[in-house]
Order: structure tokens, then C-alpha cells, then sequence
């Protein structure tokens, strides 16, 4: 077996005693640069790894972040946790940490699994997702006193860490392009009114069509789960309503309900562009390749999750965040799906 290479090997090489070559790997200490130069070789050479169990037990720190989400089902993908998770991932080991991952189910309490991770000092800190109003899991680490930051907003008058995707100014966007197209029946695949994040859309979609003095029908805002049954289900309910006012836009809240849409048109014998307009919101991969390309709002999820460990960091650094309030907007990416002018 090959020998451990410890601080007092590198501290002989390097011709200093380890408790300097300790204190100038943790930067506890300034000392020439010509000595720190040798150490640094030395360590280059001998190939030291510090013992990570020995420093964290030191430091009192686990050196991991606790990340819950709610599992995808089997036949579908989460492109968007994905990402969001490769972005913190990175971000997170680059200053030494890494991202600890543990499932929560639909119907399951999750307080109980922040309470044994933090009785049990396996994390130092958690991000938090999905979040809803009420969230009892923002409540529940205030109390504790335990740091976190949340990818998403809760209630107004609640003060905690957060970088967000202002969703209403993204549909507002979204909306108000169809509008320049001449649209003004336009309909919307929503989510559940209890949805905090679907709400904030829905009021992007509202106010711009009251800005345009357009009041939406009741049969032109649809709700439900945000998938391709609900949206090819939802489609077809708007787009069989009497000509007259049968919507000539859909604004859906996610991608895979505007997918569904686009199925539902091209069963009735519409061309997506050209009889009627649809678009989705996260700019999952696929929707480039679709026939036709579908015009979507682009999330910036990697600066989210960058930005989300860099607040993190900072408050287990013990400094107040620069910014613990981060609101980015979606990108609106046009396609071909809704760059016709409205012919009805």
C-alpha cells in the first residue's frame, strides 16, 4: 500500500516546519513569497491531498449543501433540474463544497428530513426550490437559524434569501409580442390558481391584456398540471369553441403544455404560425426541433444556480450577501410557431 503523503512529508521538503505549511495551505498565515513557493512545490512533488474528515471535524463544517426536489416520473425528463443542478454542482466545488441530494415524494412531509440532516451536521446549508406561500420549510430553517437560500419567492412580507425567474414580466413579454401580431383572442394554459409561480404568471398574461383592453373569456384560460395530456386536453377545449371567439394564440406556462397544444392544433387540421400561434415558457431543448420551432421564454437557470451557492457561501462565510435578492428575466426566444400576423 502506498504510503499517506501527510504535512510533516511536504514540511521536509520543503525544509519548514508543518505547523507553517499548515497554516499556509489554510491561509492563515503570510510568509516570503519565497517560502510559500517552496511549499506549494512540495506539495506539486509529493502529491499531498489534505485529509478532508481531519479539516472538517476541525472546522466544524460537513462541506455539503442539502438540494431536495420532487422526483421526475419514469417516462418524462427534467431538463430544467438538470442544469439547475449541474450549475450549483460546479459552483459548489469550486469553493471546496458539494451538493447533497435526497429526494422528496408527493404527499411526503419534508421537515422531517431537514430536521435529521441538520441534528446530524451532515450539510451546512440547504437550497431550497419549488417553493410555494406558507412554505413551511422557510419558516421551519429560520426558526433553526440554519442558513439557506430558496431558488424562488414566497410571501411578500417574509425576509429571506432568494434568486427568482420573474415569470410575470416573461409572460407579459410573451404576450404582448402575440399582441403585436395583431392576436386578441389569445387563450393561456395555466397552472393551478394554489400555484405561487403560476399565479405570478398568470398576472403577467392579465395585465397585458388589459393594457390592451382585451378582457379573456372564461373558456380561454384553462388550468391544470403542467404536462403534454393536460395541454393537448386543454388545447382542444380552446380550440373547439365557435369561431367567433375561438382564441387564434395560446400562451401556455410551461413547454410540454404548449407541446400538447401544438399536437392538439395539428389535429384539427391547423398550422401551427399560420392559423393559430403557440408558445411555452422554459426553452427545453426539444422545442428548437419541433415542426414548427416553438417560441418559447428561456429560464437563465445556470446564473441561477451559480448565483444561488455564491449567496450561500457568503452567508456560511458569516458576510451579509451583496445581493440576497435576485429577480432575472426570462429571455424571449421567438420561433416559428408565432411569427405569423393574425389572420382572425
Amino acid at each position: 500500500m502506498a504510503q499517506r503523503i501527510t504535512l510533516k512529508h511536504v514540511a521536509a521538503q520543503a525544509g519548514v516546519s508543518y505547523q507553517t505549511v499548515s497554516k499556509v495551505l489554510n491561509k492563515q498565515v503570510q510568509v516570503s513569497k519565497e517560502t510559500e513557493e517552496r511549499i506549494m512545490e512540495a506539495v506539486r512533488i509529493l502529491g499531498y491531498r489534505p485529509n478532508q474528515v481531519a479539516r472538517n471535524l476541525r472546522t466544524q463544517r460537513a462541506r455539503l449543501i442539502g438540494y431536495t426536489w420532487a422526483p421526475t416520473p419514469s417516462d418524462q425528463v427534467n431538463t430544467i433540474l438538470d442544469q439547475f443542478l449541474q450549475s450549483m454542482s460546479q459552483a459548489a466545488e469550486s469553493s471546496g463544497y458539494h451538493v447533497l441530494c435526497f429526494p422528496h415524494y408527493f404527499g411526503q412531509e419534508t421537515i422531517p428530513a431537514y430536521r435529521d440532516l441538520i441534528d446530524t451536521q451532515r450539510v451546512d446549508a440547504f437550497v431550497i426550490s419549488s417553493v410555494e406561500d406558507n412554505d413551511p420549510r422557510i419558516t421551519f430553517l429560520q426558526e433553526r437559524g440554519f442558513p439557506f437560500v430558496a431558488f424562488g419567492r414566497s410571501n411578500p412580507e417574509w425576509e429571506f434569501p432568494y434568486v427568482d425567474v420573474d415569470g410575470a414580466d416573461g409572460m407579459r413579454r410573451v404576450t404582448e409580442h402575440l399582441l403585436g401580431l395583431g392576436h386578441r383572442r389569445i387563450a393561456a394554459l395555466a397552472w393551478p390558481e394554489a400555484s405561487r409561480v403560476g399565479r405570478n404568471r398568470m398576472e403577467g398574461y392579465l395585465g397585458a391584456m388589459q393594457s390592451a383592453g382585451i378582457t379573456p373569456l372564461p373558456g380561454w384560460i384553462q388550468r391544470g398540471e403542467g404536462n403534454f395530456k393536460f395541454g393537448l386536453e386543454a388545447a382542444a377545449a380552446i380550440l373547439d369553441q365557435p369561431a367567433g371567439q375561438r382564441p387564434t394564440a395560446i400562451v401556455a406556462f410551461n413547454d410540454y403544455m404548449a407541446i400538447g397544444a401544438l399536437r392538439a392544433a395539428q389535429e384539427r387540421g391547423l398550422q401551427v404560425g399560420v392559423d393559430v400561434a403557440i408558445t411555452g415558457f422554459d426553452d427545453i431543448p426539444m422545442v428548437q426541433y419541433l415542426t414548427p420551432a416553438l417560441t418559447s421564454l428561456r429560464q437563465p437557470i445556470w446564473d441561477i444556480g451559480q448565483r444561488v451557492i455564491s449567496i450561500l457561501l457568503e452567508i456560511l462565510d458569516n458576510t451579509q450577501p451583496t445581493d440576497p435578492h435576485v429577480l432575472l428575466a426570462p429571455q424571449l426566444v421567438i420561433r416559428q410557431s408565432s411569427n405569423a400576423v393574425a389572420s382572425a
